[in-house]
């Protein structure tokens, strides 16, 4: 399975970021490869003024189109995605997620932001033609609570959830029904 985590987060130190890796970490055994797309660390003049022939765009886009599964992680922000992270889906074609399976992780204040996954996020990458979005997971801040190291610490409760969500790709891992490159093709 080609894995493919995309941070949406602006910050440097981020409970989104954390949780993606949690995941990351879960499902290494059973990939076959595996990139992180940090947005933030994406030219912001590129991203910006929508510049699809910047070279790091390219790269990125390039690693989603051989992607068998996608997890987007964001904080979110005023009941919606972070706006680096719609930045970024804007400058993707249209069809960039045709085939794949979706993974949604997302971090925020209170469970008053748990609906922002289904009503904000879910309907973008249907949009951009993935196959299955998978149920996502949200997080609290006070599931990842802040530690004296400079990081942050799931609680259990958490870590099952994850664990029950990342389940069906443990058990049958996703291949693509076609190599990517046909798919693009087609």
């Amino acid at each position: 399975m080609n894995i493919v985590s995309i941070s949406g987060s602006p910050s440097l130190r981020s409970r989104s970021a954390l949780l993606l890796q949690l995941a990351q970490t879960r499902l290494e055994a059973h990939a076959h490869s595996s990139h992180l797309i940090a947005v933030r660390e994406l030219p912001a003049q590129a991203l910006l003024l929508a510049d699809t022939q910047s070279t790091p765009v390219q790269r990125a886009v390039a690693q989603l189109a051989d992607a068998d599964l996608v997890i987007i992680s964001t904080p979110i922000y005023k009941a919606a995605y972070s706006g680096l992270l719609k930045i970024f889906l804007d400058l993707l074609p249209m069809d960039a997620l045709r085939g794949k399976t979706v993974l949604p992780l997302a971090t925020g204040g209170t469970l008053a932001h748990l609906l922002a996954l289904d009503y904000t996020l879910r309907p973008v990458v249907s949009a951009l033609g993935a196959r299955h979005v998978l149920d996502g997971v949200f997080a609290t801040d006070a599931q990842l609570v802040a530690h004296t190291s400079g990081g942050y610490v799931p609680d259990d409760s958490l870590l099952e959830r994850l664990d029950r969500a990342l389940q069906p790709l443990l058990a049958h891992p996703v291949h693509a029904s076609r190599p990517a490159a046909l798919e693009r093709a087609a």
